[in-house]
């Protein structure tokens, strides 16, 4: 009988409860406040004992034995209005981090400031506006799928930043235009490795038209450096070496403080039963973080209560972003340097082929319960986590079933 691993909900739902009582407690002396949550209970299992199914960062996954780490996660969210002009939110966020820690964490906390109805500006932790569905995608209710395609939003393993935007609304015509500036600086966890984004600075622009169409276009530009020490001795241990060969691959690895930039286009249909989705997103560094464009293409249609949806997405490599010059023969320590930054490069391809049929069933009116399918194809260790050697060398088909349980209150 496979074993099923439910993840840590007992700490989960103490720490985050405990902090939403309280907020029910705070709204109920002063109805300025006002106390929403969201939450997702999930299991995944997988055919493979090879590699790790994860959502992209975690460290901890599905494999044959069933786990309920990947989706499962309570969030509580407290609004605060102040007066007409101010208002302040706060959202403290409870899921498996790239430590492996149900540990609560601030996911938003930010003053807002409503100068007109077109212009507002906030200030403190945001969610990182990097895709269509960035400020909701741990909001499972408000998805139709189980969980974004990661083979788009995988590539980027940062859901805040802590500076601040100024959004802008205007109507053309029938159209509605928002646009929106940020800059700040982010920090993450992937997979127990420190991620850093830096003097980063960004844009957001989407029209919504008539007819349940919206298009969207974004872009973000940061200086990325990954607090990895083997990765830096390896650096340190090329750069020691007495070639310029060797010692410009040691410089092309290196990811410190590396230009990196993130580019996105979105459109989405929602008319009558029908609902489309695409996003077309590109990952472009100046380090050993390889270069990638994804997609995805999702279709779904509601009858009644039910929504049937098919998905088809890809993860592709650009670029490995370094070029391994290092000679071959002269040395057993160079050749042994070689194979080293070869599998380094080769546990960094992601490319990956997915096709997912689900269903989503809105059981309650603040409960959906989703099922979901996918057959998964890897050159290399794709966005799987803990990768065999076998799996990290070859091409792999994996097929991953999830079932969930979402709901908002």
């Amino acid at each position: 009988m496979k074993r099923l691993t439910l993840g840590r909900l007992s700490p989960l739902a103490l720490a985050v409860l405990g902090f939403a009582v309280h907020a029910q407690e705070t709204a109920k002396a002063d109805s300025m406040f006002t106390l929403s949550g969201f939450g997702t209970v999930g299991a995944v299992g997988t055919d493979t004992n090879e590699a790790r199914y994860v959502v992209s960062g975690q460290p901890r996954g599905a494999t044959k034995s069933w786990s309920g780490d990947v989706d499962t996660k309570l969030g509580v969210q407290v609004n605060a209005k102040l007066n007409k002009m101010f208002s302040a939110t706060m959202q403290v966020l409870s899921k498996q981090d790239g430590d492996g820690s149900y540990q609560p964490a601030v996911e938003w906390a930010f003053a807002k400031a409503q100068f007109s109805p077109s212009l507002s500006v906030r200030l403190g932790r945001m969610g990182a506006p990097f895709f269509a569905v960035s400020d909701f995608r741990d909001v499972g209710y408000a998805n139709t799928w189980l969980r974004p395609p990661q083979d788009v939003y995988g590539q980027v393993p940062i859901s805040h930043f802590d500076g601040g935007d100024a959004s802008y609304q205007t109507n053309l015509g029938s159209a509605t235009v928002n646009l929106q500036l940020y800059a700040g600086k982010s920090k993450s966890v992937f997979e127990g490795v420190d991620l850093s984004m830096d003097s980063m600075v960004g844009f957001n622009a989407s029209v919504e038209l008539d007819g349940g169409i919206t298009l969207r276009a974004g872009y973000v530009d940061a200086k990325l450096t990954v607090e990895s020490v083997s990765l830096k001795q390896l650096v340190t241990a090329l750069r020691a070496v007495p070639l310029a060969s060797v010692q410009s691959v040691g410089n092309q690895m290196d990811a410190t403080d590396k230009k990196a930039t993130f580019t996105g286009f979105g459109i989405t249909l929602d008319r009558d039963n029908w609902l489309a989705m695409a996003e077309y997103t590109m990952r472009r560094t100046e380090s050993y973080v390889p270069d990638t464009d994804g997609w995805y293409v999702t279709l779904g249609y509601r009858l009644g209560k039910f929504t049937p949806y098919v998905t088809i997405s890809d993860l592709s490599q650009k670029s490995s972003n370094v070029d391994n010059t290092i000679p071959l023969g002269l040395s057993p320590q160079l050749n042994g340097l070689k194979a080293l930054v070869d599998a380094t490069l080769r546990s960094q391809s992601n490319e990956q082929k997915t096709n997912a049929v689900g269903v989503r069933w809105d059981a309650y009116r603040n409960v959906a319960v989703k099922g979901q399918f996918e057959q998964i194809k890897t050159d290399g260790p794709g966005l799987f986590a803990s990768p065999s050697a076998a799996f990290t060398a070859g091409k792999n088909t994996v097929q991953v079933y999830s079932v969930a349980v979402d709901f908002v209150f």
